[in-house]
């Protein structure tokens, strides 16, 4: 199944989505927000499916044509935002390009933070920030929602709480960072608001592409309109989702409408000769490891970060080329004061 929720009020209008990201449904009858078919998943999910099957058909009359830029992220607010850094080479890149050693915790034990949830972006609005000099950056990356899942929920069972899946923008702001994890508390003003994708989906849309918990797709990033990375989704993924809701659930309760995301999606490349898709890599899925790769192999980063009235786009295609998600396409703005 496919959901999106359109604007209207803080937590939007739940509406069905075709296969083909073409035509909606309004479902009233059973749900009103997505958050509240998610609180109500074992009994709203059969009878969402109804309106699913009928929808692709073409057996609604009640249906309209589906508009991206109608849309609030998926869950224009959430009870809890957690991201995590899955793809460890983006974390050795990181650490390689400042001559710091990574501790071997890091390919065993998740890194994770916990994020701001109270005002996500839309998909396809603008990104307004105050000031350029804060060093700003997109992170392309795919995030999973769940249910309720129990304290203690073991990397066995954690799968079967993972009911939706979105991509994300976590826009980060570089030039803040490294003073914030300087005070040893964490992110905070360096993590401004998220966005996800127009459209969430359950795992079965993937069919064989959701496989151990990951999603075996290229994550596509276009940076003003130029192709800027391609990374496999499922390739060097260290921790898979199940690992990363069992490791957020460890000594917590997730209520449903939890998001989790895997962190910059992140492929493993030659460094020395260059990764860039245009010199036959894979790309990238943040500025910021560019700037790594160019630290490492020139002493310093050439790459400058996001300037006011640049654009990011993040889609994800399925094997005949289709949109999967709906795609991610904002603006970086001034902020008006």
């Amino acid at each position: 199944m496919k959901f999106a929720s359109l604007k209207s009020g803080r937590d939007g209008q739940l509406v069905v989505v075709s296969r083909d990201l073409s035509r909606a449904a309004s479902v009233p009858e059973i749900a009103a927000t997505l958050q509240q078919a998610l609180d109500h998943w074992s009994d709203c999910a059969p009878r969402l499916q109804l309106v699913y099957d009928a929808l692709n058909a073409g057996q609604l009359n009640n249906s309209f044509p589906f508009n991206p830029a109608e849309c609030a992220s998926p869950l224009p607010r959430a009870y809890q935002w957690l991201d995590g850094s899955a793809y460890v080479n983006h974390v050795e890149l990181v650490r390689k390009a400042r001559n710091a050693e990574m501790p071997p915790s890091f390919w065993t034990d998740p890194l994770m933070y916990q994020g701001g949830s109270d005002s996500f972006i839309g998909p396809q609005d603008d990104i307004p920030l105050a000031s350029e000099a804060w060093g700003i950056d997109f992170e392309a990356e795919i995030a999973v929602v769940t249910d309720d899942v129990p304290m203690g929920t073991g990397v066995e069972q954690a799968g079967q709480h993972i009911k939706l899946l979105m991509l994300v923008n976590d826009v980060s702001l570089r030039g803040l960072i490294p003073a914030e994890l300087a005070k040893g508390f964490g992110f905070f003003q360096s993590k401004p608001s998220s966005a996800f994708s127009p459209v969430a989906i359950t795992p079965d849309e993937l069919a064989d592409r959701w496989q151990d918990h990951k999603v075996h797709h290229p994550l596509l990033v276009t940076y003003n309109g130029e192709p800027f990375g391609k990374a496999d989704a499922g390739i060097d993924m260290t921790f898979d989702f199940a690992q990363l809701v069992a490791h957020a659930a460890a000594t917590r309760p997730l209520s449903s409408g939890t998001i989790v995301g895997s962190g910059t999606v992140s492929n493993k490349q030659n460094t020395e000769w260059g990764s860039a898709i245009s010199q036959g890599g894979v790309g990238y899925s943040c500025i910021a490891e560019v700037r790594m790769i160019e630290t490492i192999n020139n002493g310093q980063p050439s790459t400058a970060f996001m300037r006011f009235g640049d654009r990011i786009r993040i889609e994800m295609l399925d094997q005949q080329g289709d949109s999967i998600f709906g795609a991610i396409d904002q603006r970086v703005v001034k902020y008006p004061h």
